[in-house]
Parts: C-alpha cells; sequence; structure tokens
C-alpha cells in the first residue's frame, strides 16, 4: 500500500510541475535544435498531458516539419504509452484486476479484450477520440502482454502522430493543406474501420 502511495504522489508531484511551467518548456523547444531533448519533452508531455498532446504534436511539426516533427511526436507518445503501462502495470494490476473481476460484465469484457488485445488496441490509437491514457490503463491492468501492446500501441500511433505534426506545420506554411491532411486521415480512418469489420466478419463464419 505504502508503495502504491507513493507512486502516486511522485506521479501528481510531477504532473503540478508540468502544469506550472509547461506551456514555457513547450515555447522553448521551437528554438531547440536537440531533437533527443526535444523528443524527452515530448515524452513528459505526453505522460503528464496537462497541455493536450495534439497542440504539443502541432508544436514540434511547425517547428521541425512534418517528417521529424511525426517522428519526434511518435517517440514520445509511444514512449509514454510503455512507461505509463510499466507504472501502472507494476505498481497496481493487482489490485486493478481485483477491481475488474468484481464485476462480472466487465470480467466478460476484459477477457474478450485480452484475447483480441493487438488490434483492439491497435485500432483505438488510430482512433483520436479513445483517450490514450484509458487503453494504458486498461492495457496495465489487463493480462495483455507487454510485447503485444508495444507492438500494438506503436503501429496504432503513427497516423495521429503524423497528422498532429503535419497540421502543425501547415498552419505556419501553408494552411490550406491541412483539409487535405485531415481528409487523407480520414480516409485512413475509413479503411481502418472497414479492415476491423471485414476481420470480424471472416472471423465469425470460421466460428460457425
Amino acid at each position: 500500500m505504502l508503495k502504491k502511495i507513493i507512486l502516486a504522489a511522485c506521479y501528481l508531484a510531477i504532473g503540478y510541475f508540468i502544469y506550472q511551467f509547461g506551456e514555457d518548456i513547450l515555447a522553448w523547444t521551437q528554438d531547440s535544435n536537440n531533437v533527443m531533448l526535444v523528443a524527452a519533452i515530448a515524452t513528459i508531455m505526453a505522460l503528464f498531458p496537462v497541455i493536450p498532446y495534439p497542440l504539443v504534436g502541432g508544436v514540434i511539426g511547425a517547428a521541425y516539419g512534418p517528417l521529424i516533427g511525426g517522428l519526434i511526436t511518435w517517440i514520445g507518445s509511444t514512449a509514454a504509452s510503455i512507461l505509463m503501462f510499466l507504472f501502472v502495470r507494476y505498481g497496481y494490476q493487482e489490485w486493478g484486476i481485483q477491481i475488474l473481476n468484481r464485476y462480472k460484465r466487465i470480467g466478460e469484457l476484459t477477457g474478450l479484450f485480452e484475447r483480441h488485445a493487438f488490434l483492439t488496441i491497435a485500432f483505438a490509437r488510430c482512433i483520436p477520440i479513445v483517450p490514450s491514457i484509458v487503453v494504458n490503463v486498461y492495457s496495465a491492468l489487463s493480462r495483455v502482454s507487454f510485447w503485444s501492446y508495444t507492438i500494438a500501441s506503436a503501429l496504432g500511433k503513427i497516423p495521429a502522430m503524423l497528422l498532429f505534426a503535419v497540421v502543425g506545420n501547415n498552419l505556419m506554411t501553408e494552411p490550406r493543406n491541412i483539409l487535405l491532411a485531415v481528409g487523407i486521415y480520414s480516409l485512413f480512418l475509413g479503411a481502418v474501420l472497414w479492415i476491423h469489420r471485414k476481420w470480424r466478419s471472416t472471423k465469425r463464419q470460421s466460428s460457425t
């Protein structure tokens, strides 16, 4: 119990620091030439989402361009997801599993999630309206393997991180291109949903 309290206190303390100085830190990234340091800052910003991460990705994209900016944003977001997963998995999983299994419907949903974890996580990462922290925590509390979670998260985050960087870059250079980027991403999401439905349909047919 003491370990859980200490971990939570450390997380809240760092989160408060980001709340106080996050805007100054983010502004500093626009003038920095140290890509590795900016990636580390992007990781911290994603781990403590006081400032919405699409805004962080937009600022980095405006400073470094869509490709390098997208790469930095993707590294930061993926690293933050892995750190959050490890934080919850080794600090709170035992406690979390007890809560998940306390209710039959939630336990059944968790079991279904665990059987299809890779695709579920990858698809969830592709949809910006799904809060990343929910995917992180729920995956960590379940019995999803670390590598399945990591690979699915890394792949699923690529389109969204590129979109954030492209939007940020185009706001500074050619605002009209934003509509094109959003349109391409919408087509990508539509393709993902279509593939998911076809996969589920094929799986149902094979099981009958």
